[in-house]
């Protein structure tokens, strides 16, 4: 009976409260923004949250611009911060520590919270990030607000709650939708496209999805199961091909990788992925022996139209006629690739390529060069063509990443490592 009574309560206070609430319409977004920060209870609190999530979603680039820098004014107080570190300091008591945490966070902290408490309120702070994102490239200043929501982030998309699930040709058409619309590496051009990369036996796909997003994946990864290292994304993708059996292949070819969420950029999902799916195959389908990618190489081009012009020239010269480029452009092609992976100039001194240090970062190594492995276009445009297979041995990742992090040391064939000559003494 008192279980009820608290029923009934509960319902009568979410009525009376209902009726007391001003009306959305008649207030401005700052308005709004404040009930959402001062309102006690949290039924009438994520009513605020919910209707302010939607004026901001019918906000043009300059309103947008004015809410954020609103927000910016729930900053932190830096007197107050120093006046509880210089208490604490004298103290050593837990109520002053406290009181350092409570000081150290800016208010808009808390709005956050509120916002995601809502329903979808997670979807929409992705949405809005990436909006705030998009803002800050021209107004730097907004880059605190980020810091802010990127730290919130980071624990709500904790590798903890992210949900593997494999994608098939069954999976919901929802999503479906959206791994051709997210497909960033090679272009999903069309429903039977798509269905040769889900349906046969020797494909797959799975992807990471976060129970408060379930139709939205957040990074997929597509798979190849082979008899061998492929040299070019067409022994991947042609059609019509043999397909084999999925019990008859020995590699596992992650060819394509793409993140769905540009509100979740700086999150990293895919060294968890790789890894994941990697061992979800050996499990299913334990023959697999080769774990390998296929990888493009996104800034080779512009880095030899810079660093080796000549070289640069004399490829492009010869563009519509590869399969004539004698032995010697190949080997000096090649050696150019290696010097571009292995003798980096960056301040880092981490590897030019971003794909390979995402891929060494998460301890793979750099195992084979593929001359003219994407001839198309965009691949053509970024590299010459240029791919690249990083070799994931289950065993040595972790090593090879703690190698790479701690002192930039890449693991590599030697095949390749042979090619960039040794530093002069």
């Amino acid at each position: 009976m008192q279980f009820l009574n608290d029923i009934l309560s509960h319902l009568f206070d979410r009525g009376s409260m209902a009726k007391n609430k001003p009306e959305a319409s008649a207030l401005t977004s700052e308005e709004l923004l404040e009930l959402v920060m001062t309102t006690e209870g949290d039924v009438s609190a994520n009513v605020y949250a919910h209707q302010l999530l939607q004026r901001f979603n019918g906000m043009d680039d300059d309103a947008m611009l004015g809410f954020f820098n609103h927000i910016l004014a729930l900053d932190l107080d830096a007197n107050s911060l120093i006046a509880a570190a210089k208490a604490y300091r004298d103290s050593q008591s837990a109520d002053d520590l406290a009181a350092i945490s409570r000081h150290a966070e800016p208010r808009w902290q808390e709005l956050f919270r509120r916002l995601n408490a809502v329903a979808n309120g997670t979807v929409a702070l992705v949405h809005m990030r990436k909006k705030l994102l998009g803002l800050s490239r021209a107004n730097p200043e907004l880059k605190r607000l980020d810091v802010g929501l990127k730290a919130l982030m980071l624990s709500w998309f904790n590798s903890g709650f992210l949900v593997l699930k494999p994608i098939d040709w069954a999976t919901s058409a929802t999503v479906l939708e959206k791994i051709i619309a997210y497909e960033a590496v090679h272009e999903i051009e069309s429903w039977e496209d798509l269905r040769t990369r889900l349906a046969p036996e020797d494909r797959r796909c799975f992807a990471f999805f976060h129970p408060a997003m379930p139709d939205e994946p957040l990074i997929f990864v597509e798979v190849a199961l082979m008899g061998d290292t492929p040299r070019a994304i067409n022994d991947v993708l042609k059609t019509p091909r043999e397909v084999i059996r999925a019990t008859d292949a020995t590699t596992a070819v992650f060819y394509s990788i793409s993140n769905c969420q540009a509100g979740l950029a700086g999150i990293s999902f895919g060294n968890f992925l790789i890894k994941q799916v990697a061992r979800a195959l050996q499990r299913d389908l334990p023959q697999l022996s080769r774990f390998v990618t296929l990888s493009p190489v996104p800034g080779f081009r512009g880095w030899l139209n810079d660093q080796k012009p000549a070289l640069h020239a004399d490829i492009a010269a010869q563009m519509t006629s590869l399969d004539d480029i004698d032995d010697l452009l190949r080997q000096k092609i090649n050696v150019a690739a290696a010097e571009y992976f292995l003798a980096s100039s960056r301040a880092d001194g981490r590897p030019h390529d971003p794909v390979a240090r995402f891929h060494l970062g998460n301890g793979a190594s750099l195992d084979q060069l593929n001359l003219f492995g994407d001839r198309s276009d965009k691949g053509m445009t970024q590299s010459f063509g240029l791919m690249v297979n990083y070799l994931y041995e289950l065993d040595a990742v972790e090593k090879n990443h703690e190698d790479y992090s701690r002192d930039n040391v890449i693991s590599a064939s030697e095949a390749i490592t042979a090619l960039v000559p040794p530093p002069k003494p």
